[in-house]
């Protein structure tokens, strides 16, 4: 299949998750014999930070102008199997009209938002990158959030399939590694700040660095705000390579995973660093949310706090063989359910689904 993905970011990780679902799922569908164009809008941040300018995996377009594009956009979409348009794709809406007017036979929208999308759509019936009266016309609705929320998504906001297509992980980048001195930590952390995470964080990270002024831990990630008061034994680091992701996970007794609140209220969203971290066998600590006991086992692959003192316990409780084995028992979860591998085969399941019920429908309309 030919497939053109107009996407966030694929070329800079600064700040984002999409980048990294994006790399995983087109270097799996890559492997499996598909080509992928990918468009990507030169936003100022990311063009500052670009990590992987030339995937080998996809042909990447980035662009300065929806309008000087349009044209190469109506030529990719031509003779392309799948389009599909991702969440917080600053030309989303323009992306959209180019889709649904165009020849291709599967049209997706992929949302590695969804809680924040059907809230604005709720609200205010679009948001910058989608708009309702899209939804009946996408054969699918991936969705990072799988759930009631799919339910919600087909019978109450019109789209006609909803299948979840979770974040994942490349086992080649994501495993096992050395414990490198310079990440030997205690407790890590790692994610871009985000307000409405930060209370967790001040809760299982910094309340336990002040119960355990001995230790070591780390907080990566950007856009902190430098009021933030961070007890002298927690280190910052400002942004992590994406290549040194596993090092930090390898050297940590314990990586906490803190989920974001509309995340939380709709359940069943699990982070891409959560799957990155367990498939290093790392130790999880995470908060709870609906949902998480389908992903991970609780006290067998991952650790649930209710306060600071249930992660001084951890740490002071168990020895390291059984950190250690709970670390490993979530990296055999993930290999087996939760690959990019694994997101290919869905991704290609669920467009010859859709074709399936395009047929269908066709034939139903001719009777």
């Amino acid at each position: 299949m030919k497939i053109t993905i107009f996407g966030l970011a694929i070329t800079s990780s600064w700040g984002n998750g999409h980048a990294t679902t994006f790399r995983s799922l087109c270097k799996a569908l890559h492997r499996r014999g598909h080509s992928i164009v990918f468009f990507e809008h030169n936003l100022e941040w990311y063009q500052n930070n670009r990590d992987l300018p030339q995937p080998a995996y996809c042909d990447v377009r980035i662009f300065e102008n929806w309008h000087e594009i349009a044209p190469a956009v109506r030529a990719e979409l031509r003779d392309s199997d799948v389009a599909v348009v991702g969440s917080y794709f600053p030309d989303g809406l323009a992306a959209l009209e180019e889709i649904v007017s165009s020849p291709v036979p599967i049209r997706a929208f992929y949302d590695v938002d969804t809680p924040i999308t059907v809230r604005k759509l709720k609200e205010c019936g679009r948001t910058d990158y989608l708009d309702m009266r899209f939804l009946p016309e996408m054969d699918i609705y991936f969705s990072f959030t799988g759930g009631p929320m799919l339910q919600e998504l087909e019978e109450r906001m019109g789209a006609p399939f909803a299948v979840p297509l979770y974040c994942s992980v490349d086992p080649e980048k994501h495993r096992e590694r050395p414990l490198n001195p310079a990440f030997a930590c205690d407790l890590s952390y790692m994610g871009t700040y985000a307000p409405d995470r930060q209370p967790k964080i001040d809760e299982f990270l910094c309340e336990t660095a002040r119960l355990l002024p001995g230790s070591r831990l780390i907080v990566a990630g950007s856009q902190y705000p430098a009021t933030i008061d961070w007890p002298r034994n927690v280190e910052r680091i400002m942004h992590l390579n994406p290549l040194q992701h596993p090092e930090l996970y390898s050297s940590s007794r314990l990586t906490l995973n803190v989920t974001r609140r509309e995340m939380v209220i709709a359940g069943y969203s699990p982070s891409v660093r959560l799957f990155e971290a367990a498939a290093c066998a790392a130790t999880l600590v995470s908060d709870n949310w609906p949902g998480l006991e389908t992903f991970f086992s609780a006290g067998r692959e991952v650790l649930l706090p209710g306060s600071a003192e249930d992660v001084v316990r951890y740490l002071s409780g168990y020895d390291a063989g059984e950190l250690r084995r709970m670390g490993r028992a979530a990296r055999e979860r993930v290999l087996a359910e939760h690959t990019s591998q694994i997101r290919a085969l869905e991704f290609e399941h669920a467009v010859g689904a859709a074709k399936s019920r395009n047929r269908q429908s066709r034939a139903l309309s001719v009777r």
